[in-house]
């Protein structure tokens, strides 16, 4: 059968995610996880993404990325060619890194209540993959390769130029101050506890 066609348009929202070939893992320790960051900043800068939320699990990602050009297809075949590239070499291995097709789930993102819908799931895989403990006194802030510990938490100046985290803020009526950040981790931590 052959492959469905992905559907592309200027300013649309995407949950992107794949997984590593077997279900092994991609991300051996934080050098691969640096690794990838530097090349999704380099596929925004060529394409024009803005990553609006993402998470680095062991064997597998998760983005929420708004395309303003249609390019999501010529993006993300960079990007997965790019960090297998650099992968093997790394790790002196061979072959693909990631398994099936990446998947990419089209998203009404401009939608406030789609919008936190995906956000919060991408933000809470750490806590469902028992990664992060909120009983034990873990907050969400203690995984740093999300998007809240590596952007909306941390001050503009300190954030990826690519990543959309004051959109974001604003999405759930957060101003993006100290204390918006604040409210914004809290919310996260309670919904960690709930789940």
């Amino acid at each position: 059968m052959p492959r469905s066609l992905r559907i592309e348009f200027p300013g649309a929202f995407y949950h992107v995610m794949a997984r590593g070939n077997r279900r092994e893992t991609i991300f051996h320790d934080d050098d691969d996880r640096r690794f990838f960051l530097a090349t999704l900043s380099e596929a925004c800068g060529m394409t024009g993404w803005r990553v609006h939320a993402w998470v680095l699990m062991g064997n597998h990602y998760h983005l929420f990325i708004e395309t303003p050009e249609a390019n999501l297809v010529a993006g993300m075949s960079w990007l997965q060619n790019t960090v297998t590239r650099r992968y093997n070499v790394r790790h002196m291995a061979w072959g693909r890194l990631f398994g099936d097709r990446y998947k990419a789930v089209l998203v009404e993102g401009a939608d406030p209540y789609h919008y936190q819908t995906l956000a919060d799931y991408i933000h809470l895989n750490p806590v469902r993959a028992r990664l992060v403990l909120p009983k034990k006194g873990q907050s969400i802030l203690d995984y740093p390769w999300s998007s809240v510990a590596g952007g909306w938490a941390l001050p503009p100046g300190k954030r990826p130029k690519w990543l959309a985290a004051e959109e974001g803020l604003e999405r759930f009526d957060l101003p993006d101050t100290v204390a918006g950040r604040r409210r914004m981790v809290e919310r996260l931590d309670r919904r960690a506890v709930e789940e």
